[in-house]
Formats: C-alpha cells, sequence, structure tokens
C-alpha cells in the first residue's frame, strides 16, 4: 500500500513531521536514509521566504535529488504564500504543505498557523491561493480545532479537498491543548470517513505500538511522526517495518553510531557554518546521550565544547552506554 499525490507515491506511509529548529535539511537527510516516506522541512514563513530575510530560505532548502522531501509553508496573506509557493517549487519541490496546526503564540498571534481554524473562509483563500500559483501537490496539516468547542477539522478538510488539497494531516489535539495530555487518535476517524483524501495521523505516535493504535482508532492511511524522532533518526524506518513488512533498518550501535553520529554533527556544521552549527547541533546532541544516561559533567562538556574536533573526541565515550528500545 502508498499514498498516491498525482504522480508522486508516499511509501512506506510513516512520515516525518515539520519541526522548527529540527527538521532541517542534515537531519532530514539522515531520516530519509534510514528509509522514510516522505519528510517536511521546518514551517517557512511565506512572506520571509519571498523577502530573503536571514535563515529563512535554509529552512526550505531540500537536497533537490530527494523526491521524498516536501516543504512547509505557512502565512496570512494569499499574495505572500502563492509567491513563495512559486518559489519553493521552481527550487524543486516535489510536495507543498500548508501549516494550519502550529500552535506556538508567536505563529497564532500572527494571525497563521491554528489560528486560521478560527476563521475557515480567509483559510481557504490561502488554501487557493496556494492551489492555483503551482502544479506539485499541495496538502494540509491541521488540528482538530481551535478548542473543543470549534472541532472544524472535518469542516475545514472537506473545504480544502474542493479546493485541490491532495491530503490531510491531524494532529489529535485542538490548538489550546498544545502539547498537554495525550492525542485523541479516535477523534481523527470521523474527519477520515468524511473525505476521499487520504489523511494521515499525528501526535505522540513514537513506536510501532502506538502507529498501530494510530491507524486503528482513526482509520488514517499513514501516520507521521514528530518528536519521537528526536535523536532516532531510524525510528520511522523501523515503524515502518513493523506495519508494512519494509526492510528493518540497520539501527547503529557502537562505533557505528559514533560515526552516524559525527557525520550528522559534521553535516550541521557545514549546512550552517561552524560557530552556529555548533550551537544548533547541541539539541540532537542532547537527544543521542539520552538514552546513554550520559553523566551529566561529560554531557556537559560535549554541548559546550567549542569545536566540532573536541565533539568528536568526546562521543564514543558519552554515547558509550547508549540502548536502543524497541519500536
Amino acid at each position: 500500500m502508498s499514498i498516491r499525490l498525482a504522480h508522486h507515491t508516499i511509501a512506506p506511509q510513516v512520515l516525518l513531521a515539520p519541526m522548527a529548529g529540527i527538521t532541517d535539511l542534515p537531519f532530514r537527510r539522515l531520516v530519509a536514509r534510514f528509509g522514510a516516506g516522505l519528510v517536511v522541512s521546518e514551517m517557512v514563513a511565506s512572506q520571509e521566504m519571498v523577502q530573503a530575510k536571514p535563515g529563512v530560505r535554509e529552512r526550505a532548502e531540500l537536497g533537490l535529488d530527494d523526491h521524498h522531501s516536501a516543504v512547509q509553508l505557512a502565512g496570512r496573506d494569499p499574495v505572500w504564500m502563492a509567491e513563495a509557493a512559486r518559489m519553493v517549487e521552481a527550487n524543486g519541490a516535489r510536495i507543498i504543505d500548508i501549516n494550519m496546526g502550529c500552535p506556538a503564540k508567536k505563529v497564532v498571534g500572527g494571525f497563521s498557523g491554528s489560528a486560521l481554524m478560527r476563521n475557515l473562509d480567509h483559510a481557504l483563500r490561502l488554501i487557493d491561493a496556494v492551489v492555483g500559483a503551482v502544479k506539485v501537490p499541495v496538502t494540509l496539516k491541521t488540528r482538530l480545532g481551535w478548542d473543543e468547542t470549534c472541532l472544524n477539522a472535518a469542516e475545514l478538510g472537506r473545504r480544502a479537498a474542493d479546493a485541490g488539497v491532495q491530503m490531510l494531516t491531524v494532529h489529535g489535539r485542538t490548538r489550546c491543548q498544545f502539547y498537554k495530555g495525550r492525542a485523541d487518535w479516535a477523534a481523527i476517524a470521523p474527519i477520515v470517513d468524511g473525505l476521499e483524501i487520504p489523511v494521515v495521523a499525528n501526535g505522540d505516535i513514537r513506536s510501532a505500538a502506538d502507529a498501530t493504535a494510530a491507524l486503528a482508532l482513526s482509520g488514517a492511511a499513514g501516520v507521521m511522526i514528530g518528536r519521537g524522532a528526536q535523536g532516532r533518526p531510524w525510528i520511522l524506518a523501523q515503524i515502518a517495518s513493523a506495519l508494512y513488512g519494509t526492510p528493518a533498518p540497520r539501527i547503529p550501535a557502537g562505533a557505528d553510531l559514533v560515526d552516524m553520529v559525527a557525520a550528522h554533527h559534521d553535516d550541521m556544521l557545514h549546512f550552517y557554518g561552524a560557530p552556529l552549527g555548533l550551537r544548533v547541533a547541541r539539541k540532537h546532541l542532547g537527544w543521542y546521550m539520552d538514552a546513554a544516561n550520559t553523566p551529566q559533567p561529560l554531557r556537559r562538556e560535549v554541548l559546550t565544547a567549542g569545536s566540532a574536533a573536541a565533539v568528536q573526541r568526546l562521543l564514543p565515550q558519552a554515547l558509550a552506554q547508549r540502548h536502543e528500545i524497541a519500536a
């Protein structure tokens, strides 16, 4: 089985969620190499991208040879959204995703992200603008609604599908829940039942057991993994193997793990430049060390190291106790 979007096939149906400050090009490349069906960029602010604000275009860097990549756009103005969509399509984007699910205050305060669920007419103007601007498939990511009194993802999904959106991803929380409590996968089921386009379930999926439950409760066509991939770039391929029988990834351990983390660190430094890359890499190094129970003094030394050479010298010791929990 697979998800078909025009001429593009998503297989396996295990997708990497867009995460600000995390799903940059180096991390997406790493996850894709293990065997994800689709990896989605960090949310890219449409107006800032068109105006070439520093750092914004880098979030949409694709790796033009990678057909497993999508770019996610956010914004509140149809003109900027359309122009940004044309730009990323011209740069090689195979799929463009529209963000209507981000709960962050700075995004919602700018009437973007999940704030658009409070005004579906305006949300549709943005969708119409993007769909009309490009030839590649357009998808949409959203939440169940704004709050418990405004659960309108089903209506948004129907209207978006009528406008040409080809896939919907639903995070099983409202905006006002942020990331509290548990994602409600069963609440996605009525949305799936009311749509002919594929729906992907998102939220709190960290293992094959979670993915199996999410699919059973939602009836979705696939799952999207976010925070569960932090420090485990192989987890999407591991879940796909359990769900769909795809080849199981070789999970690195020992020297192989050190080599993988060192290569990821080096890729980030090349992508961002050394000073910024060292800072951006710290969150990933921290996640890699989480399962290693790295002693705090050594952890601190790794995260404050001033050079790539210093980091890589410390990695074998820092990851010595790394263990992996089965998916």
